[in-house]
């Protein structure tokens, strides 16, 4: 389905992590419905959103009145009040939204937001943590981690590799991990294969076990 032709999104608090959302969601065509209980936000959000409006949500009347049930999803950005979260997504949930997505602070909260109805639970603030940690490593590059164990990474070619095709390298033999494209200055990124030939200066992005990554890219 086109852009065009989405129902609406509704993102509930306009902090850091929902604004972001928020302007997001508009880039890729969504009309989006900003709402906060906070004025402030609510006036600098009014020109940059679809509709931007002061409301509390977690009251089933007004989101009746903002016509949920025509929305394509729904956002729970709200930070630090863990009840006005549950009570949006409660609220939501007995609507009758059936892709709702919430933030959540600890493990306690998301639990509690699943059972409330929130489809999807995120945490922004942990995944960044995470994220930047294994960055602190100089030659990661980018790093999204999946679960526990495994991530796709980009990376700087390790020494070992470099002027070897893959094949002789034999990555996933020695290493454990698989090299899936390389990215080459001045050129477009490319799919890796057998006899793709690894020069000095290439990012690679690789997947695999996260331990297995990091000592890879030490290399």
């Amino acid at each position: 389905m086109s852009a065009k032709h989405r129902k609406p999104v509704l993102v509930v608090g306009l902090g850091r992590f929902g604004g972001a959302v928020a302007h997001t969601l508009e880039r890729m065509g969504h009309e989006v419905l900003g709402a906060d209980t906070d004025a402030r936000l609510v006036h600098q959000f009014a020109g940059q959103l679809t509709k931007a409006i002061e409301a509390d949500c977690t009251d089933m009347t007004t989101l009746e009145q903002l016509g949920v049930g025509d929305f394509e999803a729904a956002v729970v950005a709200i930070g630090t009040d863990i009840e006005a979260s549950v009570l949006t997504v409660l609220a939501l949930s007995d609507l009758g939204l059936t892709n709702i997505w919430a933030k959540a602070t600890n493990d306690k909260h998301a639990r509690i937001l699943e059972r409330t109805g929130a489809q999807h639970v995120v945490f922004p603030e942990q995944r960044m943590g995470e994220r930047v940690a294994h960055l602190l490593n100089e030659r990661l590059l980018d790093f999204i981690g999946f679960g526990d164990e495994f991530a796709i990474a980009r990376l700087k070619a390790p020494e070992p590799i470099v002027g070897l095709p893959l094949v002789s390298s034999e990555c996933r033999k020695k290493f454990d991990v698989t090299v899936v494209g390389v990215k080459r200055e001045g050129e477009n990124f490319i799919h890796a294969v057998p006899d793709t030939i690894i020069f000095p200066e290439d990012e690679l992005v690789v997947s695999g076990r996260i331990d297995d990554i990091e000592r890879f890219s030490a290399t």
